[in-house]
Parts: C-alpha cells; structure tokens; sequence
C-alpha cells in the first residue's frame, strides 16, 4: 500500500529568471526521488517482512519563466547543422522585451517532441508525479498517459479562457488558437516524459513572451504553423504582462481541480533559489514561503 496524503499538491514556483539548465536538473532530482521511493516500495513488498512503505512524495508542480533556451527532443541535438545552431546562438537585437540574457542556450533534454524555445514572458509548468498513485473521484484507477496529456491541454484551455480567448486542441500536439484572420497559431507547447509512471516536463504557455525567438526555428517540428502569445491576442492596455505568477496560480487550480474534483487543493511555496539538499531529498519544497491553499 502507497500512503500519500489526499487530494494535495505542493505548488513551488520560481520569481526569478534561471538558467533553464539548472531548473532542468532541480526537476530531475525531484523525479529521482519519486523513482526512489517507488524502489523501496517495491523492496518492501518483495521483502515479505510486512513494514509499511514510506509515504509517498506529494505531487509537485513546479512554474517558472528561464532565460533564453532552445531545448530539444532527446533524440534531436545531433540533427541541427552547425548553420541552424550559429543562428540559434545569435544575440537577439535589441528592443529586448526584458531584463534577461538576449543569447539563447541550446541544451537536450528527455522529453518527446522536437524542439522549441522557453524564455522570458513563457510560463513554464513542470507537474511531477506518479500518474498510477493519483488517485481520487475523478481518476479512480490512476491516470493513464492520454488522460494526463488531456488533462495538461485541458487545464491550460481553461486558463487561457479566463482571458476570454477560446483555445482548442487540433490534431497537432500543445494548444492552439484557430480564429481570426491570423490563421492556426500554437499558444501553449506540450512535452512529457515518463519514467516509471513519473511524470516530468510539462507546458510553455506564452504570456508575454519575445515571439522573435520563434523565427529561429520550426518550432516543435510543425512547418508553416505560427506561434502566438496572450500579450499577442489581447488589446495593449489589457496587457498581460504583469500577471505571469496570477496566471501561474490559476493554472495550478484549475490543474488540482482536474485531478481531484472540487476537493483538490495545493500548498503554494515560493522558491527564493534551487536549493535542493542530497542528503534529504524529501525537502525540496521547503525552501520558501506556504503562500496558500485552494
């Protein structure tokens, strides 16, 4: 049996601009201790001595806004020719949108898909958690992978609603906006990877984001697809630019909400650094401040 306290998760988000390196790392480590304690769950049933297991790691969610990167699919960065990867590298000319690095990295990562930009004015959500150990109303046998990667463009859908701006899902993976004369344009870009059952990587929704940093690359592989962002939808003085950690939080409701019904409910940490002891990995949500709960 897998105790884990009910119908919680712990929500960290991060008010400063990282590398996404280092936040990519903290993310991993968390997963390792998922991964680690679904081992000694394992042992202890296989052991035969009738020790309880330890409780279980709570669901997390981790939001944050990085510098400029280019991430790829784990099997994509030996495909960019060194032409792709100089104009990668270029400095973006100013007017820069914001007070971060105007030089993007270029870094693999585990998740599926090709590639894609994260940086300044993106809110990136990072949900890590075990889909089968989720249990509850809604989801009484766990959730399976569709039914998570559902739930990712559901929960962003909803959010973006709250603009008053109708986004859809269309056979293509992330969430789109199809009205208008702009045509079909990506809003949110969707990546997981799973391990185990452990959920890691998640959603770059654009907010604010310097959509130049687009023209660079065939984002996620998708020829002729354009790429938008709220600020890009909305009228200037409705500007959503300020609201990035209002638009974190709601995403984190409306998240709770679909995995446990009207019953769910997060505990809000605001994360000062990445510090994530070795010797303690169950900590990894203690540096910050409990902000709230739903």
């Amino acid at each position: 049996m897998v105790r884990l306290r009910p119908n919680l998760l712990h929500y960290s988000t991060l008010y400063r601009f990282h590398k996404y390196a280092a936040v990519n790392d903290w993310q991993q480590r968390v997963v390792e201790h998922f991964l680690a304690h679904k081992a000694a769950v394992s042992k202890a049933q296989h052991s035969g001595s009738g020790a309880l297991p330890p409780e279980a790691p709570t669901p997390t969610i981790l939001t944050f806004s990085p510098q400029p990167a280019y991430a790829t699919g784990r099997r994509e960065i030996d495909s960019l020719t060194p032409q792709q990867v100089e104009e990668m590298k270029t400095p973006m000319p100013a007017p820069a949108k914001w007070d971060a690095s105007n030089v993007a990295d270029i870094l693999p990562t585990l998740r599926g898909g090709q590639i894609t930009f994260h940086g300044p004015g993106q809110l990136v959500i990072y949900p890590i958690l075990d889909l089968r150990a989720v249990k509850s109303g809604v989801w009484p046998k766990g959730l399976g992978v569709r039914d998570y990667v559902n739930l990712l463009e559901e929960t962003t859908i909803r959010t973006v609603g709250r603009f008053g701006i109708n986004a859809t899902r269309t056979e293509n993976p992330g969430v789109w906006l199809t009205e208008g004369a702009k045509g079909e344009r990506k809003i949110a870009a969707l990546g997981v990877h799973l391990r185990r059952n452990v959920t890691s990587f998640g959603v770059g929704l654009n907010v604010a984001t310097d959509l130049r940093w687009f023209d660079r690359i065939v984002g996620c592989g998708l020829v002729g697809k354009g790429t938008t962002s709220l600020e890009n939808e909305l009228p200037e003085k409705d500007s959503p630019r300020d609201q990035i950690q209002q638009i974190s939080q709601w995403w984190v409701e409306e998240f709770a909400r679909g995995v446990w019904g009207p019953d769910g409910s997060y505990e809000s940490w605001r994360l000062g650094d990445l510090s994530l002891s070795e010797n303690e990995p169950s900590n990894w949500h203690t540096p910050g401040e409990i902000l709230g709960r739903l």
